[in-house]
């Protein structure tokens, strides 16, 4: 009895496993390096109540970043500033601007200015600010060069990679202590002041974890 089929047709079970795997090789892949902080949240600028230049503010006015971020080096979490910090400023400093109409309101309603956040870690991650700003790591390294920022954006990835880049190479990304909220200090370049800032990751007991545990808690 002649054969029905063409015998190329043995091959095609296997060949069909084949391509299933491939084509969910590259969903997987697709999904885990696209769907990363780097392509979901960088550059994320949303439309903000106020609009607020840390431009101005930090960068014009050198105004301290603790001023209105006061448990930046005390917690956990860097809070967002209420509207009785503005006004301790804007009370006397374009008290009349309708740009500042939202702030007054807050201040004199007690509701909070409804500010839309703009860096999130997931869930899953524990970070403590002010483990890092007390020991040598500067808003820029997270956060971008703030300081230039008419509209805040989210400039660095924040992934799992770019942190464990970070601690992995600690000597790269620290700075003197008293440096920390100088956004526009730069690392020198010269031998001794390098050895210098390697000798901080020493002599501070850095030693950042790698760990899963270290951050999935």
């Amino acid at each position: 009895m002649a054969n029905v089929f063409p015998k190329w047709v043995n091959t095609l079970p296997i060949k069909i496993i084949i391509a299933i795997i491939l084509i969910k090789t590259a969903v997987v892949l697709g999904v885990t390096y696209y769907f990363t902080p780097k392509y979901t949240r960088a550059g994320y600028a949303p439309t903000q109540p106020v609009a607020f230049s840390h431009a101005l503010h930090a960068g014009q006015l050198e105004i301290d970043c603790r001023y209105c971020h006061t448990f930046v080096d005390r917690s956990e979490h860097s809070n967002v500033p209420g509207s009785n910090v503005c006004m301790s400023c804007h009370s006397m400093v374009q008290k009349d601007s309708p740009q500042l109409a939202a702030v007054r309101d807050s201040y004199e309603s007690g509701e909070p200015v409804p500010w839309v956040r703009i860096h999130k870690t997931p869930d899953y991650v524990y970070f403590n600010h002010s483990v890092h700003v007390n020991r040598g790591i500067s808003c820029v390294e997270c956060h971008g060069e703030i300081q230039k920022m008419e509209v805040v954006h989210h400039a660095k990835p924040l992934s799992m990679g770019f942190c464990l880049e970070c601690h992995r190479n600690p000597e790269q990304y620290i700075r003197p202590v008293e440096e920390v909220y100088n956004l526009d200090w730069e690392r020198p370049t010269d031998p001794e002041s390098l050895a210098e800032l390697h000798s901080f990751v020493h002599d501070w007991k850095v030693n950042p974890p790698q760990s899963c545990s270290g951050c999935h808690r």
